[in-house]
């Protein structure tokens, strides 16, 4: 059997990440020779000469923002569910608290998988 060229775990790691970032680099370098020689990106057309702009007008006064429905997420479920059909029925709706242990818990029933 052959030797190992070294046994060196630093020296190892070394060629690893060189070959690594090596390779990262080349792929973007064909990334962007990609952009360059696209068939599909539109020419640019050249721009016209701009035209003097007039003075701004001064900016009308901005109406108070709308009163957002608390009944508007309610009306999207339920619109949803009516679009999904069948005889589904919404029995409550409930703010839901964003942890991803209980996401990922949601998700795994969703799906009926155990891991």
């Amino acid at each position: 059997m052959h030797q190992p060229a070294t046994t060196n775990p630093l020296i190892i790691m070394v060629i690893n990440m060189t070959i690594v970032f090596a390779v990262l680099i080349g792929l973007s370098f064909m990334i962007k020779l990609v952009h360059m020689i696209d068939p599909t990106k539109e020419k640019e057309k050249p721009a016209a000469a701009p035209a003097p702009k007039a003075a701004p007008a001064p900016a009308p006064a901005s109406p108070a923002a709308p009163a957002v429905d608390p009944n508007l997420n309610i009306a999207v479920i339920a619109a949803a569910v009516a679009a999904y059909g069948g005889d589904a029925k919404i029995v409550a709706i409930r703010p839901m608290e964003s942890t991803g242990w209980k996401n990922v818990g949601r998700a795994n029933g969703v799906q009926n998988t155990v891991f």
